[in-house]
């Protein structure tokens, strides 16, 4: 690990980062109140990506971060970039494109008053979203945009089922960026994050990502993802599906009730931690890849990095936006 300074903007594009990240940042926009999008009559700005939620959540942990890119050259890019550049993310591989747009989304707001306890996925109380993606400038990325030496110099990669899906080259830049980083001894993480929308059919879906995964050393899919993805029924045989083609580590996120890892050293179920009220779940598996990423790079046990994953997931499902609940490294001591 580099470290627990965080530096901020490009300053940042240091050799041998800690992880790097591909993929789409969107601007977010999120309903003043509960109820159908079409119904709110204000909207709060936020950032939004699964990719970025975990390249943000890290770099409040202290790690070297980096995120590799397209934006629009349009207001939107910009705020995006002023927003990871302040959180001390190296930017220097997010490239912004004149006469392309940015993404964009917006999120309802649910009310959800019930305690529960929440590690990621759960499934229940998701808020209404709206993409508005197609076209946008990092679905036009290609694998030759990739700065070899400058990826392969980070530990580690993590990689998602979104970035692949925006579009065929986006697929082949992430098939590339994997590749170079097994063939460099490199660790990669790999979160299904499964949007049906964006593939042409189901099948389509499940061939892709499953490929994709068994490249990985960490997998990390939520219980309804993985039930989908593998035909499996349970925690032990979606870990078993993908354990027997040679991923060393996957956890199954059970939104309330946990985890379930299963690696060489071990098997077991991590619990939930208590949430008070849940607020939006959105980002919450996002949240719980930061705990799991930043304990495996920091040498925690594999349990122990599955507890920093369920109680960060739990911390995200009580705030509004995909990042206010990502703790800072200071945050982090208060862990139960």
């Amino acid at each position: 690990m580099t470290g627990g300074a965080v530096v901020t903007g490009d300053a940042a594009a240091r050799e041998g980062l800690d992880v790097v990240t591909f993929g789409e940042a969107l601007l977010l926009l999120v309903a003043d109140r509960p109820g159908p999008i079409e119904n709110a009559e204000s909207f709060v700005k936020r950032t939004a990506g699964a990719e970025t939620n975990v390249a943000i959540g890290l770099a409040r942990l202290g790690l070297g971060v980096g995120w590799v890119s397209r934006l629009g050259g349009d207001s939107m890019a910009r705020y995006l970039l002023a927003t990871m550049r302040g959180e001390g993310i190296d930017c220097s591989h997010a490239r912004t494109c004149p006469g392309t747009r940015t993404g964009l989304m917006f999120k309802g707001r649910v009310s959800l008053g019930g305690p529960g306890g929440h590690s990621g996925q759960g499934g229940r109380g998701d808020p209404e979203i709206e993409y508005h993606r197609k076209g946008s400038a990092a679905s036009q990325m290609q694998p030759d945009e990739i700065d070899v030496p400058w990826l392969t110099s980070a530990r580690h990669l993590h990689a998602t089922g979104i970035f692949p899906a925006l579009s065929e080259n986006c697929l082949e830049t992430a098939q590339a960026a994997m590749s170079l980083m097994r063939g460099a001894g490199r660790t990669i993480s790999f979160d299904p994050n499964l949007r049906p929308m964006l593939w042409p059919s189901a099948e389509r879906m499940k061939e892709v990502v499953n490929a994709l995964a068994v490249q990985a050393d960490w997998v990390m899919p939520g219980v309804e993802e993985g039930r989908l993805l593998t035909g499996e029924s349970t925690p032990e045989g979606i870990a078993a599906f993908y354990r027997e083609r040679g991923v060393g580590l996957v956890t199954i996120k059970l939104g309330p009730e946990g985890a379930w890892f299963d690696c060489d050293a071990g098997r077991g179920l991590v619990a939930g931690y208590p949430v008070a009220r849940v607020v939006d779940t959105v980002g919450a598996g996002d949240g719980f890849a930061v705990g799991v990423i930043s304990g495996m790079l920091e040498g925690l046990s594999i349990e122990d990095a599955v507890r920093r994953g369920a109680w960060i997931g739990a911390r995200a499902v009580q705030v509004l936006g995909d990042t206010e609940g990502l703790p800072t490294r200071a945050q982090l001591a208060e862990q139960p």
